[in-house]
């Protein structure tokens, strides 16, 4: 593998680590902060909004200097946060190093994701892309499950310092295999936002947000699914992370290969529609022991089946300040990881069961298809 693109695979890794673990882990950090679920679930929301207001801002602000630079100085900013939360000793100082530890999360891989198409091949982009995604996945198939285990049986603080470890081995990477790069962008910092009054653009965003917290309605809560409605013990919460994790690492490579095979639009659509589908389906089996982690693994699957698609539709669509368009879908992403996890609290907070939380994810998976077929159309009439 080329090892500027392993380095982006590393920073992918710790990102998805601190990302997703927290899920796995979040009624022991409710216990530690004294606080219910659905209120831990605002440390998934608090990160998300630090990816989404990092996103632009750091893209931005990092367009006048070489992208090898700003991954380098993002992924600093990551190890210090994140290894600094392991330290949080109240709910408040918690939310705020989780803010600041999303930061660079967007932006870093937004930057990345337009390197690595660069990086690669002539019309082999989106395995470059999938590559740098495939470090996210990993993190879900190997260090969530791990940091799971060890933040359940020691403690939570485990798990970010784990990510801290990671962070070290991602800026050593950066900073030893990164070839030598232009400046993020030629434009200056106020005319990359000029890519703002495409109304594509907009659409897409939207997509990204409500679709694919679809997929994060469902995850967010995937610990007490396994435990209060399938009635597993909650050691097998760290089986059933290895089964999404898996899941997503096959899903990312299979979602580069619908993009090469279809157009992005198209092979997003269809993913969409499946995961509406899948989420359904497990309302009615997640109180299965067996069934429940299958469809752990098929949603797993699914769910990360749309992140190289929607990256380079995203990036097509923002000719001329490709850097920032991709930074943004991040930000989207984000915004659909915190509207997931608030809205599918919602119904539970209310009382409907665990389940509920599927049906908040398919509707939003639903409402993603409806506007990636508005886009399917716009795009008809040019």
């Amino acid at each position: 593998m080329n090892r500027a693109l392993l380095s982006l695979a590393i920073g992918g890794f710790g990102i998805g680590l601190t990302e997703f673990v927290i899920m796995g882990i979040l009624p022991d950090v409710a216990n530690a902060f004294s606080v219910s679920i659905p209120v831990a679930g605002h440390f998934i929301s608090a990160y998300a909004l630090g990816v989404v207001v990092g996103a632009p801002i750091l893209t931005g602000l990092g367009s006048r200097f070489s992208a090898n630079k700003v991954l380098l100085g993002l992924m600093v900013w990551f190890t210090v946060f994140n290894t600094l939360s392991a330290f949080a000793n109240s709910y408040n100082s918690f939310i705020v190093l989780r803010f600041l530890s999303g930061l660079p999360h967007g932006a870093f891989f937004g930057i990345g994701a337009v390197v690595a198409g660069k990086l690669s091949k002539p019309g082999k982009e989106a395995q470059g892309i999938a590559i740098m995604f495939s470090g996210l996945t990993f993190a879900n198939l190997l260090g969530v499950p791990l940091g799971t285990y060890l933040g359940k049986h020691f403690n939570w603080s485990i798990s970010f310092l784990m990510v801290g470890a990671v962070g070290i081995l991602a800026v050593l990477g950066v900073k030893l295999w990164m070839p030598l790069l232009k400046q993020s962008s030629e434009n200056s910092f106020l005319s990359e936002f000029k890519i703002f009054k495409r109304l594509e653009l907009w659409l897409i965003i939207i997509l990204t947000t409500i679709g694919t917290g679809g997929f994060f309605a469902w995850y967010s809560y995937i610990a007490t699914l396994i435990t209060e409605v399938a009635g597993h013990p909650s050691s097998m919460v760290t089986y059933a992370m290895v089964l999404a994790g898996l899941g997503m690492v096959i899903g990312n490579f299979v979602g580069a290969k619908l993009a090469e095979k279809f157009s992005p639009i198209y092979a997003v659509t269809l993913v969409l529609i499946i995961m509406a589908i899948s989420l359904i389906i497990n309302t009615y089996l997640a109180s299965d022991k067996v069934f429940v982690l299958v469809m752990t693994f098929i949603i797993g699957i699914v769910s990360f089946s749309i992140s190289t698609p929607i990256q380079l539709l995203i990036i097509k669509a923002s000719k001329g300040s490709e850097t920032l368009g991709s930074s943004l879908n991040q930000s989207a992403f984000n915004i659909g990881n915190a509207s997931g996890a608030y809205f599918a609290g919602i119904p539970i907070a209310m009382g409907l069961g665990y389940t509920s939380a599927d049906w908040v994810g398919a509707a939003m998976a639903g409402i993603g298809i409806l506007l990636a077929l508005v886009i399917i159309l716009i795009r008809k009439r040019k």
